[in-house]
């Protein structure tokens, strides 16, 4: 079933799905570090009395952090970047004391999580893709609709993100706006990073995600973790991520600003963001098509090249480039 992007009407959001709250942590609880990578500490470092102080040496760092306060979490269970390991793990923040855990298969790290009293209704386009109905026909139907504007599909999309995230290898790639893995579960399959984290703020895309990745038993034992957030407030430390996609996901954000500048907070120095959009015209769309392509975009954040360009230039990224096809563009930088 085929539904167009730029012109299908907005589906009615559904009510958020309910949960039991988090689990809350015993105040004589042991908590022991996420411990997995290894970063280098920049100055004098004292980790134990029985290890030695002296300037640039190792030690282990956490993946993820408080979306509150950005102080890394504390981890009670059992280690790795696994669905499992994960699922089975309590988080809390060493500062605020909020309490984060797994619902379903996947990590909520929002700032709501645990709430009950309290809901937050996005933007439509957000609020869409929340919906069950959505989420299933994503992979069925929805995501090869954008052939039509120029996607050349995804395997060849990916392959041009690899190129890309070259300079990466090795290291903790995050999939921000995930939706249901279609580039996660590539990205971790190819075997060239440390880790990988599928990361959306709709609950029945990760859900959608996790059937897929059960089905599939190259990655049953994969580091991957599927992680509830944010993209304008990303559980991670500053500098502390090698690599950030986003496919077909800038139109979705609500402030595309903030979400840059999130993404670039998170990288390291070096470290490559590469994503894809829908393009509101680009240089070679000719004039008379331009105010239907206004039109079209109503309801989205499609931007042209050269916005995109700015906005990246104004969050401090440098080494811009892109590729554009019809209405496709694929864009890369790197913090310096």
């Amino acid at each position: 079933m085929a539904i167009s992007v730029t012109t299908s009407p907005f589906l009615r959001p559904l009510h958020q799905l309910q949960f039991p709250k988090c689990p809350l942590f015993s105040s004589k609880s042991h908590f022991r570090p996420l411990t997995q990578r290894t970063i280098r500490a920049i100055s004098a470092v004292a980790v134990e009395s029985e290890l030695s102080t002296q300037q640039d040496q190792a030690i282990e760092g956490d993946v993820f952090a408080c979306p509150v306060c950005y102080e890394p979490l504390i981890r009670k269970g059992p280690s790795g970047l696994n669905l499992s390991a994960i699922y089975r793990s309590g988080f809390m923040c060493k500062r605020c004391k909020k309490s984060y855990s797994s619902k379903d298969r996947y990590l909520d790290l929002t700032v709501t999580a645990g709430l009950r009293d309290y809901t937050e209704i996005q933007p439509a386009r957000t609020e869409l893709f929340r919906s069950p109905l959505v989420s299933f026909l994503y992979e069925r139907g929805w995501r090869q609709n954008f052939r039509q504007s120029g996607f050349p599909g995804p395997d060849e999309e990916f392959n041009m993100a690899q190129e890309y995230f070259e300079s990466a290898k090795g290291g903790l790639l995050v999939d921000v706006s995930c939706g249901s893995g279609l580039f996660s579960r590539k990205f971790a399959k190819s075997g060239t990073y440390s880790g990988v984290i599928a990361l959306d703020f709709s609950e029945n895309m990760l859900r959608q995600c996790y059937d897929f990745i059960k089905k599939d038993d190259a990655l049953s034992t994969a580091n991957i973790a599927l992680v509830r957030a944010d993209v304008s407030r990303l559980p991670f430390a500053s500098g502390s991520v090698d690599a950030v996609h986003a496919g077909a996901a800038l139109h979705c954000w609500p402030s595309p600003s903030n979400a840059v500048a999130e993404i670039t907070r998170i990288l390291k120095s070096g470290g490559t963001f590469v994503g894809s959009t829908f393009l509101r015209y680009s240089s070679l769309t000719p004039w008379f098509l331009r105010p239907f392509r206004e039109r079209t975009a109503q309801g989205y954040g499609f931007l042209t090249e050269e916005e995109i360009k700015d906005l990246f230039t104004s969050c401090g990224l440098t080494n811009y480039s892109s590729k554009i096809q019809q209405a496709f563009i694929m864009f890369t930088a790197q913090k310096p």
